[in-house]
């Protein structure tokens, strides 16, 4: 057998995702694109703002010599200051570059971050339901995943973590606006964190970090804001991306931001550097940390998103889905009207509507849509999605 056994058995269970997306490729091949309603993918279908192609073109129309060549392993200095100024002005907080390491996108960061705190065996928590990627990227490092379930509003269960905290919990993974469910932690949300973290950390004797998973924070619905996780948790670190809030997923463009309040903070952005290069992504791609460093504050139409989220939500609950509302993202997390998600997933997609069980985000019972698709996309899903509600028991 060429292939790891473990990376078998993760084969096996990791690729909903991906499984209903080439699902979606069949079936519209069979029955033509605008007959399949596609919500399994959370790909963002807005074109990046204007400014961005506007900086690329003026940085390709005149070269700077040596552009293509390499750089510190933090990424340009430039770039780490016009995201530690942005950073600054929106938090209030004293970032500066050498705060900043530019990384390959959001999961690269998680990644260099995790690598850079982890022994083996250390335990980090994720709160379910979750970004699927989380517990291999802990595996990645040697960390051993600790699932800690969400309320009922999939807030954080600060009873349930504090239970989960022990003497190997290195790191809590955090996630807001939240993937899968649209939810936003709000300030007092994360002042109670900060204050149970604190107070588990003094029983410890060690810190325990806080990863703040941020790609979709500034993509917030009704006048809401993100807070940052630095005002409210000392042992903090960012990981960012800018593949939703200005759609350049495909371009692969992070960054970590590290708490100026942590002790020895210098130390970690060192370990952080050291992993950027050692885990083989060197640098976070020299032409786009050139541009987003012009564009810093830039944002996709938000409201476009939003104009979604309220056609389907609203389409939803009239049917009779139960569904929290959500504050930022682009995803809906409905309860399904069968026990058996996957069995309720494998009915929608009679019906040409492609979702993910929720046991895919390690909470069952559940499933996603991801609703970054064409506003007639969603239009054109209303009816089916009137006889998947109808042959659900709804209604």
């Amino acid at each position: 057998m060429p292939v790891a056994s473990k990376v078998r058995q993760y084969l096996e269970r990791a690729s909903w995702i991906r499984k209903m997306f080439e699902e979606g490729e069949r079936l519209k091949a069979l029955y033509g694109p605008d007959r399949v309603f596609d919500f399994s993918l959370g790909n963002p279908m807005l074109e990046p703002p204007p400014a961005f192609r506007e900086a690329l073109s003026d940085i390709l129309r005149r070269p700077v010599p040596g552009m293509h060549g390499y750089m510190s392993n933090a990424g340009y200095a430039e770039t780490r200051r016009a995201v530690a100024e942005y950073l600054a002005r929106e938090t209030g907080v004293p970032l500066t570059e050498n705060h900043i390491v530019m990384t390959c996108g959001a999961g690269g960061a998680l990644n260099v971050a995790l690598k850079a705190l982890l022994d083996p065996g250390d335990e980090v928590i994720i709160l379910a339901p979750y970004f699927v990627e989380y517990r291999f990227y802990i595996d990645n490092h040697g960390g051993v995943p600790v699932e800690v379930p969400t309320g009922p509003d999939f807030l954080p269960d600060l009873q349930a973590l504090s239970r989960a905290i022990g003497p190997r919990t290195k790191a809590v993974i955090l996630n807001s606006p939240n993937n899968p469910t649209g939810v936003v932690y709000g300030p007092e949300v994360l002042a109670a964190l900060g204050k149970l973290l604190a107070a588990r950390e003094a029983e410890l004797g060690r810190p325990i970090f806080v990863l703040s998973d941020e790609p979709y924070a500034r993509i917030v619905y009704d006048g809401l804001r993100t807070p940052c996780i630095f005002h409210h948790v000392r042992n903090s670190i960012i990981a960012n991306s800018y593949s939703k809030d200005l759609s350049l997923a495909g371009e692969r463009i992070g960054y970590l931001a590290v708490n100026p309040e942590i002790e020895d903070w210098g130390l970690l952005v060192e370990a952080l550097v050291f992993a950027n290069r050692v885990l083989g992504f060197v640098n976070a791609p020299a032409l786009v940390q050139r541009a987003v460093a012009r564009i810093q504050g830039a944002l996709v139409d938000v409201a476009e998103y939003q104009r979604r989220r309220d056609v389907l939500y609203g389409h939803l609950t009239s049917l009779g889905f139960e569904v929290v509302k959500p504050q930022g993202a682009f995803y809906l997390f409905p309860k399904s009207p069968l026990p058996d998600d996957v069995a309720f997933v494998n009915l929608a997609r009679e019906h040409r509507i492609l979702v993910v069980p929720g046991s895919g985000f390690g909470r069952p019972g559940y499933f996603r849509l991801a609703y970054c698709v064409p506003m007639e996309t969603i239009e054109n899903s209303l009816p089916a999605f009137a006889d998947l509600a109808r042959a659900a028991g709804l209604g």
